[in-house]
């Protein structure tokens, strides 16, 4: 079987990457093709994955109208030589377009309702959509959903183990508290709009925080002044274990606050939009808070770190939910090598899925 996965965005590295080698490892021919926005090709060589460069991509309005008529262009030169038998993204529109102008069924992976032009732009030229079943919106025949997270493609136990040398770079101990901070750059199209922390709001937090543990910052954009001795400065492959370890996260990116659910960290997570599998993380787990701003957030997280066995609470409340939850990746090579009859299989008895866990 020859597949030819798009990645537009580093999380997407970390989707596929343990597909793409199960599947080579199978003997099936991958293709990568990938933007380098902003660290896709680091991750993707880190992972010894090859791929071809579709460029960073732009922008303005005028240059990002350009540049999606020359990723579409790329894709397509690269469909035509490599002529695949399946296409898959992470909810792009490029590959969708180009899978549905040569008659190739492009698959796309989708977990953010909100992402509204990514759906508008992708979802016609799609055969199949898959989502986790804590999507909450009906998008129709072409929707399949499985009963996981995206972020247990690589944060699922049978993929992932903590690398403690994270406390040799972060300089802690096994008894100091860490706190991550992570703040987004309100740059992606769904974010038009949006609001989380304010700029007081950050001073206040990172002040009163760091009277019961030390603070680290992930930020998207260029951080104050005042605020760069708290910027966390590890290899960027090595984030998950930063958050693995840290008695506490709080930001404005769902998949970060998701990734420590995965992890059993305790998570606040801070945007007015609401995302699906946030809101199920917390009412049917208890493993993150969502808060529309942040009003309350420093007194709950205060809270929190006040709890002596926090982390091994979250520990529990984690197991709980990997019970429940199936191998996304293992569902996602079955689903795909026996495309489209899989989608049938889905559609008569969605519970073949929990045959993956």
């Amino acid at each position: 079987m020859k597949i030819l996965i798009d990645i537009n965005h580093p999380a997407h590295v970390h989707y596929f990457k343990n597909f793409i080698k199960i599947m080579g490892e199978k003997g099936h021919e991958i293709l990568v093709v990938s933007r380098n926005k902003e660290i896709e090709h680091y991750l993707l060589k880190k992972n010894n994955i090859p791929f071809k460069n579709r460029g960073e991509g732009e922008k303005d309005l005028k240059s990002k109208l350009s540049y999606f008529f020359y990723a579409i262009l790329y894709i397509y030169k690269q469909a035509k030589l490599f002529r695949p038998n399946v296409i898959i993204s992470f909810g792009t529109p490029y590959p969708a377009i180009v899978g549905w102008w040569l008659g190739i069924p492009h698959i796309s992976f989708n977990d953010t309702e909100h992402a509204k032009l990514h759906h508008i732009l992708t979802d016609p030229f799609s055969k199949n959509i898959i989502t986790p079943s804590s999507y909450n919106k009906d998008l129709g025949k072409k929707q399949v959903k499985f009963d996981g997270y995206m972020e247990l493609c690589y944060l699922h136990p049978k993929y992932y183990k903590p690398n403690s040398v994270i406390r040799e770079l972060l300089r802690v101990s096994e008894k100091d508290k860490y706190v991550i901070l992570r703040f987004v750059s309100w740059n992606a199209a769904h974010d038009i709009g949006q609001t989380g922390l304010d700029l007081d709001s950050k001073f206040k937090l990172i002040k009163e925080l760091s009277r019961y543990a030390k603070v680290f910052i992930s930020s998207e954009g260029t951080l104050p002044n005042k605020l760069k001795k708290y910027q966390i400065e590890i290899p960027p492959e090595m984030i998950h274990d930063a958050l693995a370890f840290a008695t506490l996260f709080i930001g404005e990116g769902a998949t970060m606050a998701s990734e420590c659910a995965m992890l059993g960290t305790p998570a606040i997570y801070i945007n007015s939009l609401e995302v699906g599998y946030c809101t199920e993380e917390e009412k049917k787990y208890n493993l993150i808070f969502n808060y529309r701003n942040s009003n309350d957030v420093l007194q709950k997280a205060i809270e929190l770190l006040s709890i002596p066995d926090l982390k091994q609470k979250y520990q529990k409340r984690r197991q709980e939910m990997l019970k429940d939850k199936i191998d996304v990746t293992a569902f996602m090579v079955w689903f795909v090598e026996n495309y489209p009859e899989s989608v049938k299989v889905m559609k008569e008895n969605p519970d073949y899925q929990y045959n993956f866990k």
